[in-house]
């Protein structure tokens, strides 16, 4: 993504939508700061399905993360709820980054399927196969996809 450092939302919103070509027809899975991006994109754009890994919807205190842009509005819960026809949520208790009642509460607000994990940290590893097997079991709909 480009910006990785302050994931701005005027520059990773747009990259998505006319880079990624992200449309209805996409799953597209964010982690951290992309699911912060993910759910501003929800609210306006209708997609497949999202998976967000370690979403939070504050600024967690973090100066970098304020001037994200993301947080500086109401969140609409139930556009995005209206614009996926599935969302997946992972988090882990034991994150360090996004305290786990962040990820509570965007699940208690989206309905996301909620899938917890007890020692995953951030999720900051390269190889995850329990993400592919998600992706597989809730989002294939033939074992050839």
């Amino acid at each position: 993504m480009p910006d990785p450092y302050e994931a701005k939302e005027i520059i990773w919103i747009p990259f998505i939508l006319n880079q990624l070509h992200c449309d209805e027809n996409t799953l597209i899975i964010g982690h951290s700061s992309g699911c912060c991006a993910i759910l501003r994109l929800l609210e306006r754009q209708k997609v497949k399905g999202a998976i967000i890994v370690s979403a939070y919807h504050t600024d967690l205190g973090d100066e970098s993360e304020t001037i994200s842009g993301y947080f500086n509005r109401p969140w609409n819960w139930e556009a995005m709820k209206g614009n996926a026809e599935k969302i997946v949520q992972l988090g882990s208790r034991d994150d360090h980054l996004v305290p786990f009642k962040e990820m509570v509460f965007v699940n208690q607000h989206i309905n996301s399927e909620f899938v917890i994990f007890e020692e995953e940290g951030h999720f900051m590893f390269r190889k995850f196969p329990k993400l592919v097997e998600i992706i597989k079991e809730r989002f294939c709909t033939s074992p050839s996809e």
